[in-house]
Order: structure tokens, then sequence, then C-alpha cells
């Protein structure tokens, strides 16, 4: 940062400058930083919520897994699963929140059609794909959700470390920058007031 240090009224009226630069710019920095917290806030809320529905759809999806494999066959459970098209349909975009770019993930979330015949399997195995398609679709809402708040609590971070910057350091130099170069102004003006007043004596006598 350079400063000029020398008592001039340019420098005081540029040095005022950038105090009020230097303020303004921190106060948009706290905006931003309570901004970016409010909304790092709810989506921890809300990963906490789909970790309740992941586990409890895990559990359900497993017990069901496991009941298909009992009536079924585990080779016979294999062969259907390897029959499951790859999930392709995913799309990752972004927006923007206060200068963060936030991932907003799309796929194709509908029923996907059975890939096995009804005759031939019992409910456990159709419950199972029920569980599992519901925790595919929570894992990917979740895997959106801690990447944004990932992406938001580094940028805090930064924003923090910008806000301290300016009101530990910026500011605190501005204001000592003005008031030394105000100081020595009126000191000056108090000089020249005393050697006119003086000279004007001298003039008298």
């Amino acid at each position: 940062m350079n400063i000029n240090t020398f008592p001039t009224k340019g420098n005081l009226i540029a040095s005022k400058n950038s105090l009020a630069l230097a303020r303004q710019g921190y106060g948009l920095m706290d905006k931003k930083r309570n901004i970016l917290i409010r909304e790092l806030m709810g989506l921890i809320e809300e990963a906490k919520e789909i970790q309740k529905q992941i586990d409890s759809t895990f559990g359900a999806a497993y017990t069901a897994l496991m009941y298909a494999n009992i009536e079924l066959g585990i080779d016979f459970v294999s062969d259907v699963a390897g029959s499951v098209p790859v999930e392709d349909s995913i799309q990752i975009k972004t927006r923007s929140v206060m200068g963060t770019e936030i991932p907003l993930v799309r796929f194709n979330d509908t029923e996907l059609t059975p890939t096995y015949a009804y005759f031939s399997t019992r409910e456990s195995l159709d419950k199972a794909r029920e569980c599992f398609n519901e925790v595919k679709k929570l894992t990917v809402k979740l895997s959106m959700i801690e990447n944004s708040a990932y992406r938001l609590a580094r940028n805090i971070k930064k924003t923090q470390k910008r806000a301290n910057a300016l009101k530990n350091i910026t500011i605190p130099t501005y204001e000592t920058l003005t008031k030394n170069i105000t100081n020595a102004l009126e000191e000056k003006d108090r000089e020249e007031f005393t050697r006119l007043k003086v000279i004007k004596s001298w003039k008298d006598t």
C-alpha cells in the first residue's frame, strides 16, 4: 500500500477518500459474509435432514435386498443388478451466491422401468429397487448440498480475512494517516498565524 504521508491538503483529501473507501469496503465484506453464513446454515440443516433420509432408506433397501437374496438367490439378484443401466443423465450447472459458484445438479429422476419380468421375481426385489432408486436421488441431492456448503465455507473464510484486513490494518492506517496530516496542517496554520502576527507587530512599531 503506497501511502504519501507528506502533510499537504492534497494528501489529506486523498487519505480521507481512501479511508471512506476502506470503510465502505468493510461494510460490503461484512454484509457478504453474513449472507453467505445464512446460506451455509440453511444448507447444513438441509444436509442433516437428507442424511437421515438416506440412512433410513438405505436400511430399508438392504433389508429388502436381503429378503430378495433369500427368496430368489444371490446369483439371480446379481444378474438383475447387472442389467440396470448406468446413470448418465446427470447434468451440472451453477448459480452464483455473492460471487460463489454453487453447483446445480439435475438428472432424470423419473421411475425407471424394471429390467426384469415381474412373474419371475418377488415383491422384495421390487422393494429393493424402489429403495435404492430413492437412495440414488437423495445421494445426488446430498452431494450437491455438501459441495455447495464446502464452497460457501471456503468463500466465507476468504471474505472474513479480507474484512479483518480492512478492519484491523487498512482502516486504522488511514485513520492514523488522516489524523497525522490534519495535525501537521493545523500546526503549520498556527505557525503561519503566529508568524503573521509577529510581522504585523513589527510593522506597527
